[in-house]
């Protein structure tokens, strides 16, 4: 098939991208390189750079892709950034998802695979493991932003027929994730470690949280080009508190500080984990990297690429 993957040279988008090659469909890559890297780039992809902002970019880039499946993973992604510039995340992750979403519709694209959130989207849970049906009341302007799109996806299949996968991402981590830019808080405690420098854990880090490696969800964007149609959640299935993540991380790197606390972050949720059992019923997907071996692997990663 002919996929196009916005975002793909980003974190969770580059992988989603090496997936699709491993599997022998023709890629092409929409980014604007504001976050995405050139060295994350899979050379066997085509890349157009454009802003997913700009529908003449976009058209430009879908006529000369001619893709068949949209995986669309670009967007600004910084809970707290996002609390700060509302007004950029609308801009971003709305108004740019309605320009992917025309273009799907005028090159009659048989299946658009969207990266939504489910860490953000629900908010503070009413019963865990959240599956999804639960209502979605998020708590950030960027769960807000990634939620709305999909209230478009659902009228795009209703009017136009285009038929979508909406995968509700719990908290990704893993190899290129950037430590300094739009990250969680893998990416921001392994960078640290390893800089020998001071981690922070804001609130009491009792905080729980889905930690899904990235291997994973691209498994599931690759599963979800043939397969589903509709909402699925894409995590661990497991809560994993802050201050585990923070004492693995510091096993695994030979770090030998404790850490610091501040005060918890306006915006965040304090305790969620995901029902994936609707993706491995539709998808035909379930996690296989437990966070213990994830974070080993995100560790043995970046003692290379920093």
């Amino acid at each position: 098939m002919r996929v196009l993957v916005t975002g793909g040279a980003g974190f969770i988008g580059s992988h989603v991208v090496d997936a699709y090659v491993a599997a022998g469909h023709e890629v092409s890559v929409l980014d604007n390189l504001s976050t995405g890297k050139l060295a994350n780039l899979n050379p066997a992809a085509t890349l157009y750079q454009a802003d997913i902002r700009d529908p003449e970019g976009v058209a430009r880039a879908f006529g000369a892709a001619q893709p068949e499946v949209v995986c669309h993973q670009a967007a600004l992604a910084d809970v707290r950034a996002s609390m700060r510039e509302p007004t950029l995340y609308a801009e971003v992750n709305i108004i740019g998802s309605i320009n992917l979403l025309e273009a799907a519709r005028r090159q009659g694209v048989k299946k658009f695979i969207y990266a939504s959130t489910g860490g953000a989207a629900y908010g503070e849970p009413e019963f865990l493991p959240v599956d999804e049906s639960h209502p979605v009341n998020p708590l950030d302007c960027y769960g807000a932003s990634k939620h709305t799109v999909e209230h478009y996806l659902f009228i795009y299949r209703h009017a136009y027929g285009l038929d979508n996968v909406t995968l509700r991402y719990a908290n990704v981590y893993g190899p290129r994730q950037d430590p300094h830019g739009e990250a969680g808080v893998v990416a921001i405690f392994t960078g640290r470690m390893l800089a020998d420098q001071p981690c922070t854990i804001y609130g009491t880090g009792e905080q729980e949280r889905d930690f899904v490696y990235v291997g994973d969800v691209a498994r599931a964007n690759l599963a979800a080009a043939t397969l589903g149609s509709g909402i699925y959640n894409i995590g661990s299935g497991k809560a994993t508190e802050i201050n585990t993540i923070f004492a693995l991380l510091k096993q695994a790197s030979g770090y030998d500080q404790d850490a610091n606390y501040g005060p918890a972050k306006l915006g965040e949720v304090y305790r969620i984990v995901l029902d994936t059992s609707k993706a491995r019923e539709g998808l035909g997907w379930q996690p296989t990297v437990s966070v213990e071996d994830g974070l080993r692997r995100t560790i043995e990663y970046f003692q290379t690429a920093l």
